[in-house]
């Protein structure tokens, strides 16, 4: 089965499918910032399709947004449901996530089939395919993300996998195109195993590592030993070691750098003072007339100064 076959009435469906996905995805996360109806059909708008929208600008073609009713609806429908369902409570934020979360997986995986087919049909090779699937599956929650003023999730490395799926789903679409299996069922497995992955990620909470300076940035800071004063030739006295922090990065040759070149932080000494007993701040117990000596009637009132 040759892959005409899949730019006909069978990838219309799988887009109109991601769009609707992606739309939920937006208009939950409009929902979550308690934005108006308007902000929702935008944030649906954007997340349905931004990514179809890079992709077709990059193939210099017409965008389907702007040229398909269906593609343009079909957002809003998605933002109505949402922001007049039932279920997104504020009690409910467990199961607003899931949707959430579950809504984008699916978008995530079906863009990255359409994309990178799309862009084989256009006379792309592979690489340049596999970029811009990914690029439309995960151009449109970006663009929703940076429309709420939050960061996206694809440049977070404490979030879970995000850019992989999409990957794996336009790398093995790609594959298949060069194998020559490529056809309606293997283009929806594609799409299952990003999915899937996604959703293994989400479970698992699989993350990219983190950039090696930030797993301990205070790694080269230690507390040094006292050394030799090179200005009065002496050690430190016991009494004031405490007082002094050496601070050293051993990542840094300082080697051909003078003794002064050290930074030293002197802290300075507080000495504790007891506090005077409540006796000696002037304060006496005062009877009231007529209330003998029952002490529950004496009082406490500062001495007044002569």
């Amino acid at each position: 089965m040759q892959i005409e076959e899949l730019t006909g009435a069978v990838q219309y469906v799988m887009d109109l499918f991601g769009i609707f996905a992606f739309a939920l995805s937006g208009a939950f996360l409009a929902v979550r910032r308690d934005f108006d109806i308007f902000g929702a059909v935008i944030l649906s708008e954007a997340a349905g399709l931004g990514g179809g929208l890079f992709r077709d600008l990059v193939l210099r073609v017409a965008p389907v947004a702007f040229t398909d009713l269906g593609y343009f609806f079909t957002p809003c429908a998605a933002a109505l449901i949402v922001y007049f369902g039932h279920r997104l409570r504020h009690d409910d934020k467990v199961d607003e996530d899931r949707l959430f979360d579950l809504s984008d997986a699916a978008a995530l995986g079906l863009f990255s089939v359409t994309g990178t087919i799309k862009a084989l049909t256009h006379g792309f090779n592979i690489p340049a395919a596999v970029t811009l699937g990914c690029a439309s599956a995960v151009g449109g929650g970006v663009l929703s993300q940076l429309l709420a003023l939050e960061q996206p999730t694809l440049l977070r490395w404490n979030r879970d996998l995000y850019a992989l799926p999409a990957f794996a789903g336009a790398t093995s679409t790609a594959l298949l195109y060069f194998t020559g299996l490529l056809n309606v069922g293997t283009a929806i497995g594609a799409s299952l195993f990003a999915f899937g992955l996604r959703l293994l990620a989400l479970h698992y909470n699989w993350r990219t590592p983190r950039a090696h300076f930030w797993r301990n940035p205070f790694a080269g800071m230690r507390q040094q030993s006292p050394t030799v004063n090179p200005d009065t030739g002496s050690a430190p006295s016991p009494s004031t070691e405490a007082d002094t922090i050496t601070l050293r990065f051993p990542e840094w040759d300082t080697s051909t750098l003078p003794a002064s070149a050290t930074e030293t932080v002197r802290l300075p000494r507080i000495e504790a003072r007891p506090l005077p007993h409540r006796n000696d701040r002037g304060v006496h117990p005062v009877e009231l007339p007529g209330s003998g000596r029952d002490p529950r009637f004496l009082l406490r009132r500062p001495a007044r100064r002569e």
